[in-house]
């Protein structure tokens, strides 16, 4: 078992980064898939919290889940261009 909080850093595609000061907010933007990733994320019982580029695991947090959760982002290649976990 993990002592550490763990984290998710999400790099965005253009025009979706919540610091390139357009209308899109990273993981907090108001568009319906968006809304519906951030859904998906905070059903697991891991997470602690969400930021608009970062997501907050619990320490307990498996390998495999942190995985899994870190692969599920890359896949949405519309809006992730890269996710670093810490």
């Amino acid at each position: 078992m993990n002592t550490g909080v763990r984290n998710l850093r999400v790099a965005f595609q253009p025009g979706w980064d919540p610091g390139s000061g357009g209308p899109h907010r990273g993981l907090f933007s108001p568009d319906p898939r968006v809304r519906t990733l951030l859904k998906v994320l905070v059903s697991y019982q891991e997470v602690r919290h969400v930021l608009p580029d970062q997501i907050s695991l619990e320490p307990a947090a498996s390998a495999p889940l942190v995985e899994t959760i870190a692969r599920f982002l890359g896949r949405q290649s519309w809006l992730v261009r890269r996710v670093d976990v810490g």
